[in-house]
């Protein structure tokens, strides 16, 4: 196949990791390691693109020249990665009517609520209409699959789990005593893992709630060492804040592709995933064996086993949260037990190439129909 491919919130390539560019990375890597020849189709970012005006001369230029590239090229279909009412994708549907080609989405999101407010109205309207062109539409979030049925008829809508490869995932001993030989962390001491980008918001809010954490479990007489993965704007505020606990080290940005020595360096990844969308971090955690404690909001649930990988206590609880890491850090046998469920759910339910087979599949059978 030859994929026009976009991804109207942020390029695959930009600086600043989240949980969906890591999406959107696999699925292109997927695509073309499976042979198919995947080429970016525009760089803009389309974040409140609707009160952006000075963005649309850019993105008519990016039309010009995909129809320059396509009169040679002969792309087969346009696949945009992640549309909703923030950053609606304007540009595939035109492309592909003037192309022929089929438009599909994955990870499309849709919500009326937000044709209620003045501000976010044509948001809304630009994204359902992006939704609304779709030969098919993917998605990997269940609640998104439910709200999805309302607009999209089922036969052109798909739930793909959420997954990483477990191969770039897994417990390493060799990094586990560097990284505690580097920290000079004792054998025998537990080590909670937590990982996010210091940005201000929920991701700084929930380092912020780990290191109070932290605190509170070691006042309560629980010895432990709190890794911190990431940075970001927050830093300073976030270093400041865990100044009074020596127990917490912060490791700075660690790239993903090194981020499984430092799950394998932990015990227990912790982290609350405020409101978060899913959380690749607890499949990268749980792939490396770690238990995880997080908040029962979100998507947490389709990537955490409740009780069986890990524990998920209702948001903003302290005394269950502290309780959950707690039992994590003083019972070994239980957290082994977790944390092998979380590694065997992961290669089950989870491989991102087994799930992307799918994909795959539809994009060809959406070919062979035009």
């Amino acid at each position: 196949m030859n994929i026009l491919f976009y991804s109207p919130m942020k390029p695959i390539d930009h600086p600043n990791p989240s949980g969906d560019q890591t999406t959107a990375i696999g699925l292109v890597s997927f695509l073309q390691a499976a042979g198919h020849r995947v080429e970016t189709a525009c760089r803009v970012r389309a974040r409140n693109v609707y009160w952006k005006p000075w963005l649309i001369p850019k993105l008519l230029g990016d039309l010009r020249r995909i129809e320059r590239w396509a009169s040679s090229q002969n792309p087969d279909l346009f696949l945009t990665h992640h549309t909703y009412y923030k950053a609606p994708d304007i540009l595939g549907p035109v492309v592909s009517r003037r192309l022929g080609i089929p438009y599909v989405v994955f990870q499309g999101m849709y919500s009326t609520k937000h044709r209620r407010n003045p501000r976010t109205w044509p948001g809304y309207v630009l994204n359902r209409r992006a939704l609304q062109a779709a030969a098919h539409v993917f998605t990997n979030r269940w609640v998104d699959h439910e709200n999805l049925k309302r607009l999209i008829p089922e036969q052109r809508l798909s739930y793909v789990r959420p997954g990483i490869d477990p191969s770039s995932f897994g417990f390493s001993q060799i990094h586990r005593l560097e990284w505690r030989d580097r920290l000079k962390i004792p054998i025998d001491m537990p080590v909670v893992v937590s990982a996010a980008m210091f940005r201000p918001g929920v991701k700084a809010d929930g380092i912020s709630w780990m290191i109070e954490t932290s605190g509170r479990i070691l006042a309560k007489g629980f010895r432990h060492v709190l890794l911190i993965a990431g940075d970001g704007p927050e830093s300073d505020r976030l270093k400041t804040l865990a100044s009074a606990n020596p127990s917490i080290v912060f490791l700075g940005k660690i790239p993903r592709s090194r981020m499984s020595s430092v799950y394998s360096a932990g015990d227990v990844f912790a982290f609350p995933g405020i409101r978060e969308s899913l959380g690749m971090v607890y499949l990268e955690a749980q792939s490396c064996g770690l238990p995880v404690v997080a908040f029962d909001n979100g998507g947490i649930p389709e990537v955490v086993r409740r009780n069986e990988t890990g524990f998920l206590t209702r948001p903003f609880q302290e005394d269950a949260f502290d309780r959950a890491i707690i039992q994590l850090l003083t019972d070994i046998d239980l957290r082994r037990r977790m944390g092998a469920a979380g590694a065997r759910s992961v290669r089950v339910d989870h491989d991102v190439r087994r799930n992307f087979r799918e994909v795959e599949r539809v994009l060809q059978s959406l070919i062979r129909g035009r």
